[in-house]
Formats: C-alpha cells, structure tokens, sequence
C-alpha cells in the first residue's frame, strides 16, 4: 500500500502506523460484508491510507458526516468496536426534500437490516452530533461542497463542539483549482483547500497535516457537469465515457485538523 504523506504541522506524525492495528483495518476493508462494487472504488478512495493518515483506532467514538449510501460506513462499522462507538450523522429526519428523505430511508434500512451495522447510531447531520467534548473523530468524506456557507459554518461548529480536546477532524474534498470563487465552487463540486482549512480555522480547529493519498493529477478540473463527470457518476452517459473512465475519480485534498 502506498504512503505519500505531507506533513505540515511541528508535530510528526511518524508514529501513526503504531496508533491503529492494520490488521483489523485491512481486515475491515477486505471484508466479504463489503458490496463488490464498493470495493471498486477502493483504487481511487485509498481507504486503508486514508483511516491510517487520521489516526483511526478501532475503540474511538467516530462521527461520519452525512455518509451518503454508506460507502465508508461499511469500513468503519466493521472497524470500530466496543468501547468505540460510530455515529452516523445524516440528512435530517425531517426534511422535505425528496432526495434527503430518500436518501435517510435507504440508509437506514440498510443499517436495520445488516448485522454489521448494529453498533451504527444514526442522528440528524444539523444536530449537535454528540454531548461536548465526547467524540475522538469527526470525519467527512466529499461533502464540502454541499454544504459552501452557513451549512458549513454549522457543521463545523458542532463537530468542533462534539470533539474531546485533541480530537481529529479528517477531511476529504474534491479540490478545486486555488482561487476559484464560491459560485464555481457550488457549480463545479470541487473546493479549494485553503477555503476548507480557512472554515475549519475559524471555528478552532488547527490544522495539524497534510496528505496527497486521495490526489489525482489527471484531473483536470474543468469538466463540463463538474466532478460529477468522472466516475462513478459520469454524468455525461457514453459521452467520452473511455476517457473519463481513464482519468478516474477526482485530485482529492486531504486534511487533518485537531482540536488543541
């Protein structure tokens, strides 16, 4: 597996392989409970490099952000165990937009009808996530970009709340060109890492490191639908489908932030 980390912060961050057992991490993430196609994406996700890059130990109580149709969830499910805890935190139960209701329905059918997510607690993604100062690990995974102004500002704040000091907040987004303006961020989903560290800055978070596992140099960026024309959703159908497919998922920032 590949390690090509970039560190930023005068802390190292050398003795991270000894704060989690690889064993039950590659054990999670080879795991038979895992759908085929998920583990498809695994080339471009990096999900191995990536939980070891945030420091996750199988007994922390984890937060996932808004975990879409549960792609890390099941890693992390299998992953954390008592007295470690996992928090899913997603759309709100009482939204009235179609695809939030659709999306929280599925995903919680998915938890109550698989024993690998019988440890997986569900809250709503605006809620306080946790009591304060209880929650080891937030972690976010290609959201940012739904949620450019006050969402974020929210979240943030609740993550940073929930976290016990010296928690990690990890973060992975589509990365946008610097100086792309917020209006071409919400159009293209692609976010410039210093918007994200300045957000994250501002409601206390430190950045502690950096880490180039989830780049992409193929990725140009500049794609008529945005991100969501490289797979998996390639957007545009046949259209240069070949070529697309060849690039692969987005060029990707990666970030560690801590509550000091």
């Amino acid at each position: 597996m590949k390690n090509k980390f970039l560190f930023v912060h005068i802390f190292s961050l050398f003795a991270f392989s000894a704060l989690i057992s690889s064993h039950d991490l590659e054990s999670a993430i080879e795991s038979k409970e895992r759908s085929i196609q998920n583990m498809a994406r695994d080339e471009y996700r990096n999900p191995y490099e990536t939980l070891s890059f945030f420091e996750i130990k199988p007994d922390m109580n984890v937060v996932e952000l808004s975990p879409g149709a549960g792609w890390y969830t099941e890693i992390l499910a299998n992953f954390i165990h008592k007295p470690g805890k996992l928090i899913a935190a997603h759309f709100d139960k009482d939204s009235q937009r179609a695809y939030f209701k659709r999306s929280r329905t599925n995903f919680e059918k998915k938890v109550n009808e698989n024993s690998l997510f019988k440890n997986v607690e569900i809250v709503d993604l605006s809620s306080n996530l946790s009591k304060p100062n209880t929650i080891d690990a937030v972690l976010t995974f290609r959201n940012l970009h739904n949620w450019l102004g006050p969402q974020m500002d929210l979240i943030f704040s609740n993550s940073y709340r929930a976290l016990k000091p010296g928690g990690i907040f990890g973060v992975v987004e589509h990365r946008a060109k610097e100086g792309t303006s917020i209006e071409d961020m919400k159009k293209s989903g692609y976010v410039t890492e210093a918007h994200a560290i300045e957000i994250a800055e501002k409601h206390g978070f430190v950045l502690f490191a950096k880490s180039e596992i989830n780049a992409n140099l193929k990725d140009t960026k500049d794609h008529p639908k945005g991100v969501w024309t490289l797979p998996p959703n390639l957007r545009l159908g046949d259209k240069n489908k070949a070529m697309y497919l060849s690039i692969g998922e987005s060029d990707r920032m990666t970030l560690l932030f801590k509550k000091i």
